[in-house]
């Protein structure tokens, strides 16, 4: 066998999938998806087809054409990959599988009405990246298999679908449509209906998604909808929050070339979503505590947006070369901030990756190989090692090159570097001698090999030049000084100045001084998570308990891992943290339930490490 990607059991000498066609049929009570998975291939083939699965009951493998039974045999389970699934074909170009997810697919999360704003219907929705998209139908999860897809979603009439594709139509259930998922009668049950999609462009498997729920939506754009759970305010919210979508689309298509895919729509979940934003194509997936209020939130729509050029339309070809999607997202995202919102905005957020990736060293202190652009992941869950690394160091990378060759130059190159991979998967040497070919000489100005291969901050990266980040960073300095922040000085913060002020505040303070910060300035209470969570960070260290009561109401309300990773980890590690522990381990067993399966992953590794 010679594989493609460390984490998937596709083999280079079998065909890769061109299409495939999803028939699912979602059972709410058992938390289940009956599918049926029709790939295609570019020619016929004869020998062994292995795809990925996880979790994956398979019943069945059909030739489509003659409806004959094909020869499979399921791998033994692997912790990090799950089973591969190899088929045997005799001159086939396409085949049928009939499976069912089961309720603790690591993709997908089902919630109960009570864990929905209006408490009345269920919800279900998946995050596929990095190698989840395996548990919900058998493929080869690896995004050098880009396919085109059709669903039809067959779920309760009361409720509504939407997927990261075009929506064709929602109507009743055919009979002869169920593909044998489950009898006809059940697939055309009065209480059924059938919402169809289809995705005309090649895409890697990871940014296949879909919620089902009791949704609602706004416009906001003439290319934008944004959709959430029916409920008038968080509706009025997100969509008061990304007023701006289209004029960034605009400043996204002058900087990097016309936006290919059509819709950006955008849906917020519920709160146990467990990134900031997920880029999948059409439909970007947010989490609600990117709405604070004051457009702030905008930025996380900007990153997203940035991926349907970098990420979407030319993508890591496996996780070691994740930084080639999130590096490159991360530089565009900021030219869209600066050019949306300014350049001292873009410089707070350049501060913050800056603090963020500093922080980062401390973490991978142990095992500097993740603290590489080019990384060595094979035998390593993406989930566990997953950090701002690729994101601050990919953008510190390529800041570095607009550095040296100048802005117009890096434009003209980021352009043509699109151009030419768009709808590829490329890697770091692909992405390395393209670099050499269209600037020629750059390996003598800057060493490519240590800003690739080296581990640790290379000496030419740099933290931001602005009047307001220099003026934040000194105000921090002089907390440890005992000076804290006049009114008057920080009088128009918003939430992005108070987070990268408590980004650069001591680790170690006094009691004292926390909750005097508190007493004065209501950190503790910020609907702005950024700005609690780094405050709740600042009383951990501090052994501040008064607190606690806050950490444990925080990580029972959100499930999102940039806020459960840092107060997890700061309950737990060191020495002396008993009392921590047990509270730590308490909470988590009473809110895991609500965290979608990868923050339940991340979260219990933290505390069977510390605890």
């Amino acid at each position: 066998m010679a594989p493609v990607d460390p984490h998937s059991f596709t083999d280079s000498t079998h065909p890769l999938t061109t299409h495939i066609s999803l028939t699912f049929y979602f059972d709410f009570p058992s938390s289940t998806i009956s599918s049926a998975t029709l790939l295609s291939l570019p020619t016929p083939y004869t020998g062994p087809l292995t795809l990925d699965t996880r979790s994956l009951s398979v019943s069945s493998v059909i030739d489509p054409l003659s409806l004959s039974p094909l020869p499979f045999s399921l791998s033994q389970l692997d912790p990090i990959l799950g089973q591969s699934l190899t088929i045997s074909l005799s001159n086939q170009t396409q085949v049928l599988i009939l499976s069912k997810t089961s309720p603790s697919s690591s993709a997908v999360q089902w919630l109960s009405p009570p864990q929905t704003f209006n408490k009345t219907h269920p919800f279900v929705y998946t995050q596929c990246q990095s190698i989840h998209a395996r548990s919900i139908f058998p493929c080869q999860d690896t995004p050098v298999a880009r396919v085109k897809y059709a669903a039809k979603l067959n779920i309760p009439r009361q409720l509504s679908a939407v997927m990261a594709a075009r929506h064709v139509e929602r109507r009743a259930p055919l009979p002869s449509e169920a593909q044998g998922v489950c009898e006809d009668s059940v697939w055309c049950g009065d209480d059924r209906v059938v919402e169809e999609f289809v995705m005309e462009q090649p895409i890697p498997p990871y940014l296949f998604a879909f919620a089902v729920g009791e949704l609602g939506s706004r416009e906001v754009g003439p290319r934008t909808k944004v959709y959430a759970e029916g409920v008038p305010e968080v509706l009025d919210s997100a969509a008061r929050e990304f007023a701006g979508t289209e004029e960034m689309i605009l400043v996204g298509e002058r900087l990097f070339g016309p936006y290919d895919w059509e819709r950006f729509d955008l849906l917020v979940l519920p709160p146990s979503f467990p990134y900031g934003g997920m880029e999948n194509p059409r439909m970007v997936f947010l989490t609600p505590t990117v709405i604070k209020g004051d457009a702030s939130g905008a930025q996380v729509v900007a990153h997203e947006l940035a991926h349907s050029w970098t990420g979407n339309l030319i993508t890591n070809k496996n996780n070691d070369h994740f930084w080639l999607n999130e590096g490159f997202t991360t530089y565009a995202e900021r030219r869209i901030v600066e050019a949306v919102q300014g350049e001292d905005i873009a410089a707070l957020n350049i501060g913050i990756g800056w603090r963020g990736l500093v922080e980062e060293m401390e973490r991978f202190k142990d095992n500097m190989e993740f603290t590489k652009l080019r990384t060595n992941q094979a035998g390593v869950d993406p989930d566990d090692v997953y950090s701002q690394v690729p994101y601050e160091k990919g953008f510190q990378f390529l800041w570095r090159i607009e550095r040296q060759i100048g802005r117009p130059a890096f434009d003209d190159f980021l352009k043509k570097y699109i151009a030419t991979f768009k709808f590829q998967s490329i890697d770091t040497d692909m992405f390395l001698n393209f670099l050499k070919a269209n600037v020629p000489g750059i390996e003598n100005e800057i060493d490519l090999k240590l800003w690739t291969e080296g581990t640790g901050i290379p000496p030419d990266a740099m933290e931001p030049v602005s009047n307001i980040y220099s003026k934040i960073v000194s105000l921090a300095n002089e907390f440890k000084l005992g000076r804290m922040p006049r009114e008057d000085e920080v009088a128009d913060w918003k939430g992005q100045e108070w987070e990268l002020y408590l980004e650069n505040l001591p680790k170690s303070v006094e009691a004292s001084q926390v909750t005097a910060l508190d007493a004065r300035y209501h950190l503790s209470e910020s609907k702005d998570y950024e700005v609690r969570v780094g405050f709740l960070q600042l009383a951990i260290s501090a052994r501040c308990r008064d607190y606690y009561g806050v950490v444990e109401k925080t990580l029972k309300e959100v499930g999102r891992m940039k806020y459960l990773r840092p107060l997890y980890t700061a309950l737990v590690q060191g020495a002396g943290k008993d009392e921590e522990k047990v509270f730590a381990r308490r909470v988590f067993t009473e809110a895991c339930d609500c965290y979608h399966p990868i923050a339940q992953g991340v979260a219990d590794a933290i505390l069977a490490k510390h605890a």
